[in-house]
């Protein structure tokens, strides 16, 4: 991936591209992260998995550049009713160093939102994107099994299971595998 990331919009959601300040506003200056946003941030933010530890880590990578495919979209809840917009969760992609025609996809929603097809909106509006991306010809997804909901995301957008996980570079142990091959109409070349 060259270009840097775009918002995506899909019809409930914005996806919007993190960049370096947003991911340091999101932990030093909540206020400021929620103007970025144009957004209220509940106070349970972040979602399940999105902890300390991960935003730090997303910031080194951002920081450093070291992973080409690595991006991480902030996912919006727009509510024309209301005229408000909520931030609800989040997802993105990081590199297979094992896998170089693949990158790995996470996302991560909050609680109070979970079932209500967010984060298979969210999912399926980003795979035309990333295999847009030169030789990008496959997305993983790893999950674990008992994360029902996770699971039903993957197959809603296409993913076939792709075998238990023993450990390994990038994967947890225990986790449950999930591939998306590129159809036809995706698959590019070029470096």
């Amino acid at each position: 991936m060259k270009n840097p990331p775009h918002p995506i919009q899909t019809e409930r959601l914005d996806l919007i591209p993190a960049t370096l300040r947003m991911l340091e506003c999101e932990g030093d200056n909540r206020a400021l992260f929620g103007r970025m946003l144009d957004a209220r941030v509940p106070q349970s933010w972040p979602p399940p998995l999105l902890d300390e530890e991960t935003r730090q880590e997303f910031l080194r990578i951002l920081s450093e550049g070291s992973d080409s495919h690595f991006c991480s979209w902030y996912w919006v809840l727009k509510d024309p009713v209301r005229q408000s917009r909520t931030l609800i969760g989040s997802g993105g992609t990081a590199s297979c160093s094992w896998l170089p025609d693949a990158v790995m996809i996470g996302y991560s929603v909050l609680e109070e939102f979970q079932n209500r097809g967010y984060a298979t909106e969210a999912i399926l509006a980003l795979i035309p994107h990333i295999f847009s991306w030169p030789a990008i010809r496959r997305i993983i997804a790893t999950t674990y099994p008992k994360l029902k909901a996770s699971v039903r995301v993957l197959v809603k957008a296409g993913f076939v299971p792709g075998g238990m996980n023993e450990g390994g570079e990038g994967i947890e142990e225990g986790t449950v595998m999930y591939v998306l091959h590129a159809p036809p109409t995706y698959v590019t070349t070029g470096n």
